[in-house]
């Protein structure tokens, strides 16, 4: 081959790499990865699982990088991830942080890779506006959800007195719903249930146990019921009632549908939980990824709603758990939206 034609070759492909238009043959040995918080955190060891399953299935190497809270660390992993793979690399992200999801999108498109994110971004921020880079962004109606949790945690207080609250990361979009309908929900009590107080506690089972020791010690038996924005945070605050005694007796619900929030509310130490199904979020979401890079699915085709919806989220409660744990799972991969319950919608 002579100079000019080789030249003319490397242009061609640097063309479609920054363009990201791939041949399905440039796609066959792309790395898929999850990025995420944190492992130790029983929904994203989940998730993390579900795209190590979607990987096995298509023969691909995988990845999991974890933030562990600091966006910065989370941004820089997975700029060297695209670096490292040349951007032949599908990437699930549940962003540390809502705006990191703009940075994210901007990498992924900017190298001619694949991403979709989960629960954060932007408001302003939509998959249509990035074709094809950006796949897809799925998540769950926060608001609704929470609200009909809070309602079981209130039915188990017998409906009155005073609540804590625990909340995860401020500027989470789900942190943010999830705060909202748990208002709605003590609002429409006309005053029968009271918030004594909210607290964040970033989504972390530690904090939220410290934060609920001192809450017993401040407000003791005035604590009638607690409401918990994650399961890690709810298990955190069981843990401090069970140091006194109270577990069971003070009635607690999660959001998540961790092993551990379900064993609980089978031993009569929670009220419910909201179980999202993090299996199918972590799977669904790199074979959506895959699916778009490799050329299975023209995303700039798909309607908005396959661009941007929710999941199924399950109320669990000691009236259903039965029939939630003993319900059929499974999930087909190439059924891209067989969970959806229709677009996002914003506040």
């Amino acid at each position: 081959m002579g100079k000019l034609a080789h030249d003319s070759v490397l242009l061609a492909a640097a063309a479609a790499l920054s363009s990201g238009i791939y041949t399905a043959s440039f796609a066959d040995d792309m790395t898929l990865a999850i990025s995420m918080r944190s492992l130790s955190n029983p929904y994203h060891a989940t998730f993390a699982r579900g795209g190590e399953e979607f990987a096995k299935s298509v023969g691909l190497p995988f990845e999991v990088l974890v933030t562990e809270g600091n966006s910065e660390k989370g941004l820089a992993d997975i700029r060297a991830l695209i670096a490292r793979t040349g951007g032949n690399v599908c990437i699930n992200v549940d962003p540390n942080d809502s705006p990191d999801a703009a940075t994210i999108v901007e990498e992924a498109e900017g190298a001619g890779a694949y991403v979709v994110t989960q629960w954060n971004k932007p408001d302003d921020l939509h998959p249509w506006d990035h074709n094809p880079n950006y796949v897809a962004h799925m998540s769950f109606s926060g608001v609704g959800t929470s609200k009909e949790i809070t309602n079981a945690l209130i039915d188990a207080m017998g409906g009155e007195g005073g609540i804590v609250a625990i909340g995860g990361i401020l500027s989470n979009v789900p942190a943010i719903e999830r705060k909202l309908g748990m208002e709605q929900a003590v609002a429409d009590t006309d005053g029968k249930v009271q918030i004594l107080d909210f607290q964040p506690a970033d989504w972390n089972e530690t904090k939220a146990f410290e934060i609920m020791q001192a809450w017993l010690t401040r407000y003791g038996d005035e604590i009638k019921g607690v409401w918990a924005a994650n399961d890690s945070m709810g298990i955190g605050a069981l843990e401090a009632l069970r140091q006194e005694g109270k577990a069971g007796s003070v009635p607690v619900t999660g959001i998540d549908g961790t092993e551990a929030a379900l064993s609980a509310i089978e031993a009569g130490e929670m009220a419910g939980t909201v179980a999202w199904d993090p299996m199918w979020t972590g799977g669904m979401g790199l074979s959506l990824c895959h699916a778009a890079a490799t050329g299975a699915i023209d995303v700039a085709a798909e309607p908005h709603e396959h661009r941007e919806f929710y999941g199924t989220g399950i109320v669990v409660t000691p009236a259903n758990i039965a029939d939630f744990r003993t319900r059929d799972a499974s999930f087909d991969y190439n059924d891209y939206w067989a969970k959806s319950t229709g677009q996002i919608q914003y506040q």
